[in-house]
């Protein structure tokens, strides 16, 4: 009776909030099961366990039909005979299946205990598995077995295959069990599934009513209504989290206000019209007209700035910050290695050395009488930029009036990290984060939903494409002959290997073994050859770089230390060792180290023969585009959103049933069906917008603050 009263109680506020234990066919034992393994608590978390596939089952077959081409099969009969057979730890138990035309074993080889008290001999059953030759008959492992008469769940055409484990199965909660209990649900929340969404929505966009999409996505009555349910569904997922992230912009830019830099003056007049070198692409001049247009509103600026390797983001940044200094602001730009800070650095103050702007660098390397000058020039507003590593966080590290603050490769910092930079100023500067991983659509509007976003997808005129070859290691002689043709023109050389030392579990290319075979197939005096990776001291590394950057070692032998920051124009060749074992995205990035000159520039891929299907895909991508946004929905498609972005962003990432490698159009009219509505009714105060507020507010508890909305 107390569990009787205690649903009722739910039902008058929330029955999707009651405890799953008090489901029909759970109970307490199987309620901590449910916990434990699938993270179940209550009837809402069951209704959004969903199907990850359905199976046609309207086909029957008979034992007759069976044969060695015969996949996943549905029969209709009898178990006859039940016994076990093997000694105790090998044991198994066979049920003989028969039909009119035959008999075929159902065999288990786990679960014994608790499956033999279910089989009924003489009952009628429905049996679904894969048949597999045994002797001069067949037996089905481990089949999915019911009861003809078991009348549950109505539909055996087109049903729902749900994710369970080994505890689960042991309990009769295998993907049928988990099944019964969401028929059982649905059967119970019937008339108290709320509607989400506004009429006009659901008719402009011919959505199903949110009771009959969870109704159709566990019980489907068809494969088009699944369907159906299925879109209204990822919808509904894409749209209450696009919908936080454009509030949460408006709010931010409701609350914070910007520095307005009115002029674009001196210094950028005379850098643009004496000192810059080449034409500005058009993707770079209209980044740069977005940007001027957000610091010159009085809005704070928040952007993030994307852009293929070589695509001319560092000129855009540099530029704006020019803009800062005309209007009496400092500007800081922060990255998250010491090789990368160094070549901002070295590239910024040589285009600035004709100008009467002081460029300065802080890392961690810094010398501490070095450090005292900075911090001292920095507050009297001596120092214009400074460029350096997370040494800018520091406390000590203080502005006399800070107005730009752009990072490179951002999502290498933290949240908390970059948040420290927009408290060097009473108002927080504005912000520019960088990134030269090209981040496919659906990810931008995802992970970056609160940002407006500015592309540069258009390389410098005069550069050639890359050329991408991949080949076998048994051509290693003809690649070692392109190689020394390259060198005789003058070209450098970089050869990356993935590992720095020898593993027995993992047959990748050994960097050091690499080595001596390049410095012997290489020999001095007519070639030099660098080596650099990770576990070599910082001034070790430094002077190896040097040594290349300067054009004395003609081949920079390495580990993906490189893959960032080294931008050396005469370097016309990248051979990647074991390139089956990288990443796409880390292949396009080290790709990216060459092509920096006007010349033909190469990348070599390569590889074992033992290739497989996916390493296939990321090698012909290689070599079939030099798109980095092509490259990395391709990338999305293989490794999944959380992979890509990384863990620390997989918050974003709860989706129950959305996919963002597949559904790029329900995102995106999710989203223009987000921004229209906040448009017409930014606080959501309208009758029909109030469940659509409440229910974001419940998604979204303790994320976001309504009462910031003015």
């Amino acid at each position: 009776m107390e569990g009787f009263f205690y649903i009722h109680s739910i039902m008058r506020n929330n029955i999707l909030d009651t405890p799953i234990e008090y489901l029909k066919g759970v109970g307490p034992s199987r309620a901590k099961l449910l916990n434990e393994e699938l993270s179940i608590y209550t009837f809402n978390d069951l209704l959004t366990h969903f199907p990850f596939r359905y199976i046609d089952r309207s086909k029957f077959y008979t034992i007759s039909q069976i044969n060695t081409d015969s996949i996943t099969t549905q029969l209709k009969g009898v178990i006859s005979h039940i016994e076990e057979i093997g000694k105790p730890r090998q044991k198994r138990l066979v049920a003989h299946f028969e039909d009119d035309t035959g008999i075929i074993q159902l065999v288990w080889f786990k679960g014994i205990k608790w499956i033999k008290p279910t089989l009924k001999k003489g009952s009628e059953y429905i049996v679904y598995g894969k048949p597999t030759k045994y002797g001069s008959g067949y037996n089905i492992a481990h089949p999915e077995l019911e009861l003809v008469e078991d009348s549950d769940i109505k539909n055996k055409n087109f049903q729902p295959v749900y994710h369970s484990t080994e505890k689960l199965n042991s309990k009769g909660l295998n993907s049928r069990g988990i099944a019964k209990l969401t028929y059982n649900l649905i059967k119970q929340l019937n008339g108290h599934i709320a509607e989400v969404l506004p009429k006009k929505i659901l008719e402009e966009l011919r959505l199903v009513s949110l009771a009959k999409a969870y109704e159709q996505i566990h019980i489907p009555s068809n494969q088009q209504n699944q369907k159906r349910a299925e879109i209204r569904l990822k919808f509904d997922e894409f749209f209450f989290l696009q919908l936080r992230m454009i509030k949460q912009k408006l709010l931010k830019e409701q609350k914070t206000k910007g520095f307005v830099f009115e002029k674009v003056g001196v210094q950028f007049n005379t850098f643009y019209k004496k000192h810059l070198s080449f034409d500005l692409t058009n993707a770079q001049k209209s980044v740069i007209k977005e940007i001027r247009r957000d610091i010159g509103s009085g809005k704070h600026m928040n952007r993030l700035l994307q852009g293929d390797v070589g695509s001319g983001k560092t000129i855009v940044a540099l530029l704006i910050m020019l803009i800062a200094l005309d209007n009496n602001f400092q500007a800081c730009l922060m990255a998250p290695t010491e090789i990368l800070a160094n070549q901002h650095f070295f590239s910024v103050a040589e285009a600035l050395k004709d100008l009467p702007i002081n460029v300065r660098l802080l890392t961690g390397s810094t010398k501490q009488a070095e450090r005292k000058e900075i911090h001292k020039d920095l507050l009297t507003g001596k120092i214009h930029i400074l460029i350096g590593t997370h040494a800018l966080l520091e406390d000590i590290v203080q502005f006399k009036n800070l107005g730009l603050a752009i990072i490179d490769e951002q999502h290498k910092f933290g949240v908390v990290q970059r948040a420290k930079l927009w408290k060097k100023n009473s108002i927080p500067p504005h912000v520019l984060v960088m990134t030269a991983t090209p981040i496919p659509r659906t990810l931008a509007m995802t992970f970056y939903g609160d940002l407006d976003i500015s592309v540069i997808d258009e390389l410098p005129p005069g550069r050639k494409p890359i050329k991408t070859i991949h080949y076998f290691d048994n051509t290693r002689l003809k690649v070692f002959e392109f190689m020394r043709k390259q060198i005789d023109l003058g070209k450098q050389i970089y050869v990356v290997y993935p590992l720095i030392e020898e593993s027995e579990k993992l047959d990748y290319k050994d960097l050091m073994d690499g080595y001596e075979s390049i410095s012997r197939s290489f020999p001095a005096p007519k070639y030099r050859v660098s080596v650099v990776h990770g576990k070599m001291k910082p001034t070790d590394k430094d002077y190896e770089m040097e040594q290349f950057a300067s054009g004395k070692t003609q081949i920079m032998v390495a580990t993906t230390v490189i893959e960032v920051g080294v931008n050396i124009p005469n370097a016309s060749v990248m051979v990647i060792e074991s390139s089956e074992k990288f990443g796409l995205s880390q292949l396009h990035q080290l790709r990216g180290r060459v092509g920096r000159g006007a010349d033909q520039s190469y990348c070599i891929l390569m590889s074992s023969y033992k290739l497989s299907k996916e390493a296939k895909v990321r090698l012909d991508t290689m070599v079939n585009t030099n798109d980095g946004f092509e490259v990395a929905e391709v990338d999305l498609k293989l490794r999944g959103p959380g992979d890509l972005m990384g863990t620390q962003q997989s918050g974003v990432l709860d989706f129950k049933i959305a996919d963002l490698a597949k559904d790029n159009s329900i995102l995106t009219k999710a989203r223009s069906i987000a921004i229209k509505l906040l448009k017409a009714d930014p606080n959501l105060e309208m009758t029909e917008n109030v469940p659509v507020k409440n229910q974001l507010i419940k998604l979204f508890k303790n994320k976001l603050n309504w009462s910031r909305i003015s």
